[in-house]
């Protein structure tokens, strides 16, 4: 696990998040990779809930509040929020209109990195992107439909591929493309995002390994001092015994 999973895992304990501020803080945090596509998609199931719609939008807001260093937070805050817009629950397109002015100022969001690159442009477009979808009724509606279209088919075709191992792309497969350079750089990012996961993976067995050795230790050692108090037992019992014996034996000679 990397030091900055650990250092969001313990963030999300002490502020005692919930599980869809949890989801959303993964989705968009300071990872040098995109959020993967079936948490997002989680995510935009848990808008069509009227409590975790509510957390959901809440950490989004503030993600896109953050600047500077944690570009990455905006930036794929926004992503995140394209995404619930078009495939989460109505209530996220709405809010986005009412709030519109959150994201018009991030056109003009600045941030230079050390090494002199502008990251700063990537959320300026995104920005603008945003802006324009959320302003233009038909389009919105036409990419809306479009998308939940195209998760549908591809959850078919996961529950397809499942069923049936080795056989041939069913036709929803090859519908399921990306439409435009836009979606499939998007796709491209979170395969990338989804690779780097597994990969990230600490192996199962290493932890568990540890916790049987120390409870084999633990009772090993329980085991040792038991049979040690046994042992001291008898041998006071056995010391008790002689110096009855003694005392009987001195009695008698008296």
């Amino acid at each position: 696990m990397s030091t900055s999973s650990l250092r969001r895992q313990m963030k999300n304990i002490v502020h005692n998040y919930s599980e869809a501020e949890i989801k959303v803080r993964e989705a968009t945090s300071n990872d040098p990779w995109g959020p993967s596509s079936s948490l997002m998609s989680e995510i935009a199931d848990l808008t069509y809930n009227v409590v975790a719609f509510s957390e959901i939008m809440s950490m989004i807001w503030k993600r896109l509040n953050d600047h500077g260093k944690n570009w990455r937070h905006v930036y794929k805050a926004m992503t995140l929020m394209e995404y619930l817009i078009k495939t989460g629950s109505e209530r996220v397109s709405q809010q986005c209109k009412e709030n519109m002015y959150a994201v018009q100022t991030l056109k003009d969001f600045q941030y230079v990195d050390r090494d002199g690159k502008d990251q700063g442009v990537n959320v300026r477009e995104k920005a603008k992107q945003l802006v324009a979808l959320l302003r233009d009724e038909d389009r919105l509606r036409e990419e809306r439909a479009h998308a939940l279209k195209t998760k549908e088919k591809l959850a078919q075709t996961a529950t397809a591929s499942s069923a049936a191992v080795g056989s041939g792309p069913p036709p929803e497969a090859e519908q399921a493309w990306p439409q435009s350079s836009g979606e499939e750089e998007l796709q491209l990012q979170l395969a990338l995002a989804m690779s780097k996961e597994e990969a990230d993976q600490p192996p199962s067995c290493g932890p568990e390994d540890d916790v049987q050795l120390q409870l084999a230790l633990s009772l090993s050692r329980e085991e040792h001092d038991k049979e040690e108090r046994i042992r001291r037992g008898d041998d006071l019992r056995l010391q008790m015994a002689i110096e009855e014996s003694k005392r009987e034996t001195g009695g008698k000679e008296e």
